[in-house]
This record gives structure tokens, sequence and C-alpha cells, in this order.
């Protein structure tokens, strides 16, 4: 099989002679993406050019065999109506996260975001292929030999994904919708906390992730920056550390002050709940102000910082309000499921600690490669 290579590969040229000839003589897949546009463009022989990060990709009339390359792309496919021919793992809830999995039941998986498998690319016959610049600029030659590429520079961008994605394949209107049904939602949101707690709003806000030998908090990210968008601010101990910081001992634990904290957690991975069991009883743990006022919530990470695209970052918006306890208006009319607060927890499980409340959607988390996230890309 023919894989991204983790460093530069040395045999290029056979490698590229060798996707040449795969892409001419084996058999396209039987499978199609669904893929027209209803209103958006009826043409197929118009071509237009699409600025990425790739550069400008010329695309000839509209796309029908899309792959998606990461995980913010494939479900900015599913938003946008498209039925992919092939998508990577998820990285959790292998192979498909649960939310997409009804809308893409029985595509073709190519591998990992990290490792696409070329060969099964080029065998699906693919006009356009959805990348990244990070992830995919090594293999970039390559994929262009199989169909005309698309990247997108940061993975957790959505807005970007989806701006980038219906100009591709055609769907400005309905990319356009999403956008301003997602601006909707915020707007609302952002009045109803307001009105709900007063003169404490903003609140300060700290997304942390349990590792089984560290701690990560994150600042920015597909979390942080729909939590900035809302409104919500950073502690002090983050601002300037880029995407966040990694704590190694518990002596840490006050960089993690904040007025609320959103947990991500594995209850499926020992190490890592013994690791948050470990934390959460320190004295320091229980000086932080998020503990003592009970606005400590676990959350989806899923939701939270590995769907990477329009729809997962409703279902974080549907955690916030659930969270909150506010009462949302019908103002998203695109299909998105209302959270759905399920009563297991860690409280269920002999875990409860001072404030902790179970997460809307929470599901059974496996841990994740290293990286895997849309937060950082360390």
């Amino acid at each position: 099989m023919i894989q991204i290579p983790r460093l530069a590969c040395r045999p290029l040229l056979l490698t590229l002679l060798a996707l040449i000839l795969l892409v001419l003589i084996l058999p396209a897949s039987g499978q199609t993406s669904t893929a027209t546009p209803t209103s958006d463009r009826s043409s197929t022989s118009d071509q237009r050019t699409i600025t990425n990060a790739f550069g400008e990709t010329a695309i000839d009339g509209t796309p029908q065999r899309i792959v998606t390359l990461y995980q913010g792309a494939t479900d900015t496919a599913v938003a946008l109506g498209i039925t992919p021919v092939g998508v990577v793992d998820s990285w959790l809830e292998k192979p498909m996260y649960r939310y997409l999995r009804d809308a893409l039941q029985d595509v073709n998986h190519v591998g990992l975001e990290t490792q696409p498998n070329l060969e099964q690319i080029a065998w699906l016959k693919p006009d356009l292929i959805i990348a990244t610049h990070f992830r995919h600029e090594r293999v970039r030659p390559l994929l262009e030999r199989i169909a005309p590429t698309v990247a997108q520079r940061q993975v957790f961008d959505f807005k970007d994904t989806l701006l980038m994605m219906g100009e591709a394949t055609g769907r400005e209107e309905r990319a356009h919708q999403l956008l301003t049904d997602w601006q909707a939602r915020i707007a609302d949101f952002r009045s109803r906390i307001a009105d709900q707690l007063g003169d404490d709003w903003p609140q300060k806000a700290a997304v942390v992730r349990f590792k089984s030998d560290h701690v990560r908090i994150y600042s920015t990210g597909f979390a942080g920056s729909i939590l900035d968008e809302i409104g919500f601010t950073q502690p002090e101990s983050i601002q300037d550390e880029g995407w966040g910081m990694k704590l190694s001992s518990e002596e840490n634990i006050p960089v993690l002050n904040a007025d609320v904290l959103f947990l991500l957690l594995d209850p499926n991975d020992p190490a890592i709940m013994e690791n948050y069991r470990h934390w959460s009883s320190h004295p320091l743990w229980q000086q932080l102000d998020a503990v003592q006022a009970g606005r400590v919530y676990e959350v989806n990470a899923v939701n939270w910082i590995m769907g990477g695209g329009i729809l997962a970052a409703n279902n974080m918006l549907d955690d916030l309000y659930a969270h909150y306890h506010l009462q949302e208006p019908d103002l998203h009319g695109s299909g998105l499921q209302e959270p759905d607060i399920q009563e297991q927890g860690l409280k269920e499980q002999g875990l409860q600690q001072t404030g902790l409340e179970v997460s809307a959607r929470q599901m059974p988390l496996r841990g994740a490669a290293e990286g895997g996230e849309v937060e950082s890309n360390d």
C-alpha cells in the first residue's frame, strides 16, 4: 500500500509513476457521492478557480466524487448534503463519529487523517479532494496527480472549511445559510447568558483535557474559537501561550483557575480516570474558583475538540445551552439535532466531584492518537 510517509519520501519519482498507473488502470468504485446541488450550480462545463492553502486550484464543473481527508471536512460535507466517496477514520468512536454514522453508513474509508491510503484514494477516482495544509502538504503533489485538491490551513477553522467547500462544490448558498443560522444561535446564546449571569458575565472559561500522564489546557483551536466568539474570556495564565499548555504536575493546578471548567475525560481509560481522581482530590484543586462555585462540567470530546465542522460546532453549542439551562428557540432549521441529556456520568460511576455535572450528549470515549484533536498541531 502506498501511504503518506512521516518524513520526506526519497523514492518520490517511483511513487508518482505508480500513482499515475493506478489512476489510469484501476477501475472506479461503483459508489458515487450525492454532490449534485439543487439550485446553486447546474452547469457541468464551467471552470472556476478556488483560492486555498495550496494556492489556486482549477475545478471543472460540479464535483461528484469527493474525498475528505480531515474530520472537519467530513462533517462539513454532511452539512452541505454531500456523501463523499471516501473519508478518513475518526479519531474516536472508530471508524466514524456516532453523529455522522446515519449519513455515512456505506462510505469508503481511506486510512488515517495523518496517513491516508493513496492507493485507495486513487482507486475511488475522485474528482475533488479536500485536504489540510498541516497534515498533507508533503503529499500535495501525489494528491494533485489523483484529482484537483483544495486545502484548509487550520484543521479547526470550521467557518473557512465551510466556505471553501461550499465554493468548491457549488453549494455556496447552502454554506452561507449554515453560517447565518450559526450566527443567529450565537447571538441568541450571548443575549440569554448575559441576562442570566448579569454582572458575572463574561466568565473566564478553561477547556481542560486529562491524559494518562499530564493535563492539557486549551486556549485556541476549535473549542477556544467558539468560546471566544460567544464572549467567554481566557484565564490570564494562558493568554500568551499559543494553543495552550501541558501541565505535568499538580503544582500547576492554579494555572487552571477560571470561572468555569469544561473537562474532557475518558471513562473507558483507567489511567486517565486515575489521573483525574489524583488531581481532583488535591487541595489546590478544591481552591479553584470553578470548583468552589460548582461550575465544573464534563463535556464530549467529539463535540468540543474532535469533530471540527459546523455540525460539531452546533453540538458544542447545544452542550452550552444545556449546561447553563438556557431555553433555545428553534433558530436552526438545518436538521441539526437538539441536545439529548443523558443521566449517566461520573456521579453514577462513584466519581462525584464538587460541581461536576454530566455532559449533554455524553458518549463513551476512546483515547485518540497524540495530535488527533483539532485544537492543536502538537
